[in-house]
């Protein structure tokens, strides 16, 4: 997407005319409805309308007329809208008229591919020039205008985010502030997410620095968000179900300087607080809720809901033909008998607007059960559904997304969260690619909390690494959000009199670890100093994305379940390597380079080699001691890596992989074990053991396999304070008796600390203690007899850093009673930054379960968000202190992404991370602190390396196995 030349400052507008149209059309009828009320009031009944008997006109015809017209009139844009000079936001106290100079600008036109170098002027909250500005303009402002020169940066429309619980879903999460949903019954449309907003939500300044300027606000019908179920279980899931209906509200996210939620709104309709009409009206936005949720939070099945949407829209078209039989009689002039308003239910309005054509209609939908009974229902009652949201297995129905009134949907998608239920479990990471191919306009939504909107980038970077085009990946959260929610005439473009909302990028924004270095807002700069972290030039260029279109095909082919085992090889050469990884005597990995030279075409060949038998090295061009012999290397299936690398298998640890397959699905899943304040307790005596309760080939672990995430331990899932004794194991593998399937079947000792539904911190801390010193003979005491012996470590899952505090201290005071050394690590840990010294001095690890920092809960608010907020993140920190520091995580379908976290990690903090600090952080660093032996996996990255969006894994060797497997 080369840049274009610099372009004239005031670009084409987009064409107006029908909303003038209708603006002079409602002008009319305004004019014509005012001179026959004047003309009866002073003369009486005199003046009939044409064919109809004379009929004297009430006092409050006037009223009662115009809102008759606004029943009818249709949202749009109003006709002097495009002549503004000031935006309808604008803040004179906080907006100074600014230039950003030299910008790489994405406009988002001309369908996403338009980009011109040059500068841009905000001024009075609106977008003044891009591309040439003329100095005569510019003087105007003299020495108020604040000049920034971005040195090429790319810039952005700001991101739209179409599916946020911001504010309503509240960090940390507090019962005071969970306002998210109500289960005061089924369907409540008349609920809206604007009364539950809370301008103090923490979240509200992260997700501004990540990009994002403008979300719509749903009522709750998530699922619970990725959350460890110990650290967190002490919270209702008030936003795990919703009701199917709620009046949703767009707001930009700056805090403006009435501080109030209403001030927040962008376009408030009229509906809102009936001050304000508009010619044309605002439009309305509204969310329902179909499948699991509605029905697990009421005990019903799809029927009922279907159902209650059938009963709900009846009672709505039941008010709008009785508004449509008043008005007909009024407009005809036949005022006797009418009652004195217009037929009016509070309860129902938000429908009837619905059905009037008025409100951007968003379903919480992921089945096409679901769709079936929604299509029939929109043509039922006449309306159209702006988006369907979640939509896992929309990419296998296409056609029936089309069979929708009105027209298809766009569809509002995560990139590869998935198979958390039964309804998500045929998710793919290739059905933004497979519904752009069918026509479908695209969106990526983070649903936060459900996912941190602060890196909703993140979210059109994968779409876009697994096939969604370069120019459409970027629109899904900018451009395309705008328009379906119906505010394209002023947000998702770079242009001329649009609102001035855009993202300065340290990178390309589509490239790993892309952050903002400035956002604005309105014309106002929100990061008040923004921290810059230079990123290598190959980041400032669009990436290039693998070929999946196998993989994409075999997705649709198998009906979203494809094989994900691969191909068995005896022997493999792999040539064309760029570098190698290679173990280190201290555990850890360095990178060996191979020579390169230019071929006759021009292509760059590299000399690296290496040859696998069985899934073990048999020679390398990278190893002295196993050089590869071209004459003697056999005559075997050979794979060039097109300068691609070599590197370890990397480890996983947390979101319960092996032990569970659809979170919301028992029967899938080893279920949760006892702890000591459950009464079933006393009849086992013993801590749960996380091998007894494997299974394999679940589809998170064999994605995770293919991404080159050969191995992971796991513990059992508990609600109590001891979760039991974890296990490491290879996630390729068939079963647990199979070669090398189990690596480790005791690996470490598992509790959680923290305030739950149990008694309280101080108690579980003395419980802890108690049990560490104790000398009976119990089978609990026995294994953490075995942690005081310095024989399992101990792995503590909390966040806080009081708690941790108290954990070390205890841990000292052990040691001083045992004269043994304790292995510790925590798990969670976000706030372990603050005790970065004192974890060093003690030797104790740290396993973060977020790479990027989010503060959940309220032993988590004291999180550092590094850059462009923090120069410092948790790892960096840890690791300039001398920690042992792991990266693990919440949810099994983040294992997959475990190479991309811990290189996002290195390039936020490039001072501090070096390539071999961020593959450690989930591989040597890891097999340290659960003690596991060194693993002896190896990936083949093709088109790229470990850390690089570019690459594809196409080949795992495993010589504990025996075995060489093949993705290509």
């Amino acid at each position: 997407m080369a840049p274009a030349p610099i372009q004239d400052s005031f670009p084409e507008r987009r064409n107006t005319r029908p909303a003038l149209q209708l603006s002079l059309s409602g002008i009319a009828v305004s004019a014509l409805v005012s001179l026959y009320v004047v003309i009866n009031l002073a003369g009486g009944d005199w003046f009939p309308f044409p064919g109809h008997s004379a009929h004297r006109v009430p006092i409050h015809a006037q009223k009662v007329l115009s809102e008759c017209a606004n029943l009818k009139a249709k949202p749009g844009v109003s006709a002097s809208f495009a002549q503004r000079v000031k935006s309808d936001r604008f803040e004179p106290t906080s907006a100074r008229p600014q230039l950003i100079r030299n910008a790489t600008i994405w406009t988002g036109r001309k369908d996403g591919t338009h980009v011109v170098r040059g500068d841009i002027l905000l001024e009075g909250g609106l977008i003044k020039a891009v591309g040439s500005v003329s100095k005569k303009l510019l003087d105007q402002f003299g020495d108020a205008l604040v000049q920034t020169d971005v040195n090429g940066a790319w810039v952005t429309p700001g991101i739209f985010d179409l599916h946020s619980h911001l504010g309503v879903a509240s960090v940390p999460e507090l019962r005071g502030s969970l306002d998210d949903n109500s289960y005061k019954g089924i369907t409540l449309p008349w609920l809206r997410s604007l009364d539950g907003i809370n301008v103090f939500d923490s979240a509200l300044a992260l997700s501004i620095s990540g990009g994002v300027t403008s979300s719509l606000i749903f009522p709750g019908s998530a699922d619970a968000i990725g959350k460890s179920d110990a650290i967190t279980e002490e919270l209702p899931s008030t936003h795990e179900f919703g009701s199917q209906g709620g009046q949703a509200y767009v707001i930009k996210l700056r805090r403006t300087e009435e501080g109030s939620p209403m001030s927040m709104v962008l376009e408030p309709p009229f509906s809102l607080n009936k001050t304000s009409p508009t010619d044309p009206p605002h439009w309305r936005h509204m969310k329902h809720a179909t499948g699991e949720n509605p029905s697990r939070a009421y005990q019903g099945t799809r029927m009922d809901t279907m159902w209650a949407f059938r009963e709900a829209y009846n009672e709505a078209r039941k008010v709008m033909n009785a508004q449509d039989d008043y008005c007909a009689k009024a407009e005809a002039g036949l005022w006797e008998g009418l009652a004195p308003e217009v037929p009016k239910d509070i309860k129902w309005e938000a429908l009837v607007d619905v059905l009037r054509g008025k409100v951007k209609l968003n379903i919480h939908s992921y089945s096409p059960s679901d769709w079936d009974g929604l299509a029939r229902l929109t043509h039922e009652f006449k309306f159209h559904i702006a988006a369907i949201h979640h939509a896992h297995s929309s990419y296998l129905v296409p056609q029936l997304l089309e069979k929708f009134y009105g027209g298809k949907p766009a569809v509002a998608m995560f990139a590869t969260n998935a198979r958390q239920a039964d309804e998500a479990y045929r998710g793919s990471e290739f059905a933004p690619k497979l519904l752009n191919e069918d026509g479908f306009r695209i969106i990526m939504k983070s649903d936060h909390p459900v996912l941190d909107s602060r890196y909703l980038v993140w979210e059109a970077q994968q779409a876009h690494r697994y096939g969604l085009p370069l120019n459409k990946a970027l629109q899904a959260v900018t451009t395309t959000p705008a328009d379906v929610a119906g505010f394209g005439h002023r947000l998702g473009y770079v242009q001329t009199g649009y609102d001035a909302d855009i993202v300065v990028w340290d990178s390309h924004p589509l490239s790993l670890g892309a952050t903002p270095s400035q956002v604005y807002i309105d014309g106002i700069p929100q990061v008040e100093k923004p921290v810059k972290v230079t990123k290598p030039e190959a980041l400032q260029h669009p990436p290039k994305a693998p070929s999946w279109d196998k993989e994409a095909k075999d997705a649709v082919k198998y009906r979203g379940l494809p094989p994900l085992k691969g191909n068995k090889a005896e022997e493999v050469i792999l040539y064309n390597i760029k570098s190698a990884w290679e173990r280190r005597p201290n555990g850890r990995f360095v990178e060996v380079q191979a020579e390169s030279q230019v071929s006759k075409n021009g292509r760059v060949q590299y000399d690296g080699i290496m040859h696998f038998a069985e899934g073990e090295l048999v020679c390398s061009s990278f190893r002295p001691d196993l050089l590869c012999l071209q004459d003697r290397l056999p005559d075997v299936q050979k794979i060039d890596l097109e300068g691609g690398s070599v590197g370890p298998g990397l480890t996983s640890f947390g979101g319960y992989l092996g032990v569970v397959e659809i979170d919301q699905e028992p029967s899938t899943n080893d279920g949760y074990s006892y702890g000591p304040f459950d009464k079933e307790f006393a009849v086992i005596a013993d801590l749960s053991r996380a091998v007894d309760g494997l299974s394999f080939e679940g589809r998170d672990m064999l994605l995770a396999y293919r991404a080159g995430v050969t191995n992971s331990v796991a513990a059992p899932r508990t609600r109590t304070m001891f979760s039991g004794v974890s296990a490491a194991f290879s996630n390729g593998a068939s079963h647990s008796l199979e070669n090398g399937a189990i690596i480790k079947d005791i690996t470490a000792v598992h509790v959680i600390i923290g305030a739950k539904k149990q008694p309280s911190v101080s108690t579980q801390i003395g419980l802890l203690r108690e049990i560490l010193l104790s000398n009976d003979d119990s089978k609990v005491t026995g294994w953490f007899k075995a942690v005081a012996e310095g024989h399992l470590p101990l792995i503590v899952h909390t966040e806080g850093a009081d708690i941790m505090a108290k954990l070390l201290a205890l841990k000292a005071e052990v040691e001083d009673t045992t004269h043994n050394t304790i292995r510790m690590a925590f798990y969670g840990a976000t706030e372990a930054h603050l005790l970065a010294k004192q974890l060093a001095d003690a030797d104790v690890g740290v396993i973060v379960s977020r790479a990027r920092s989010f503060p959940l809960t309220w032993d988590a608010r004291r999180m550092l968000p590094g850059p462009p907020l923090t120069w410092d993140t948790n790892i960096s920190v840890l690791l300039r202190h001398g920690v042992t520091v792991g990266v693990g995580i919440l949810e099994g379908w983040e294992a997959r992404n475990t190479r991309f976290e811990v290189a996002w990690a290195a390039l936020q903090a490039p001072g501090d991370i070096s390539r071999e600090d961020a593959l450690a952080l989930a591989s040597s660093n890891l097999e340290k602190i659960f003690g596991l032996p060194g693993s002896e996996d190896f990936v083949a990255y093709k088109g790229g390396d470990v850390f690089d969006l570019e690459s594809k894994v196409v080949a795992v060797m495993s010589k504990r196995r025996a075995r060489t497997e093949l993705f290509a």
